[in-house]
């Protein structure tokens, strides 16, 4: 996860495809008070990095 200059932000995640679909769906619902989720954009890759764990940046 990564906040963008423009306000925006970005996330990589990776996993099974439905797990991602509820991923998602969680996101776009803007599950914190101190967030709103108004246009999400999504891609999906067969280039998987292999994620262990995660960091927050910033």
């Amino acid at each position: 996860m990564k906040n963008e200059r423009d306000g925006s932000v970005s996330i990589e995640a990776e996993g099974d495809e439905r797990l991602l679909y509820i991923f998602l769906s969680k996101v776009q619902q803007s599950p914190s008070p101190f967030g709103k989720v108004k246009h999400l954009d999504y891609t999906f890759s067969d280039n998987l990095k292999s994620y262990s764990n995660f960091k927050v940046i910033g």
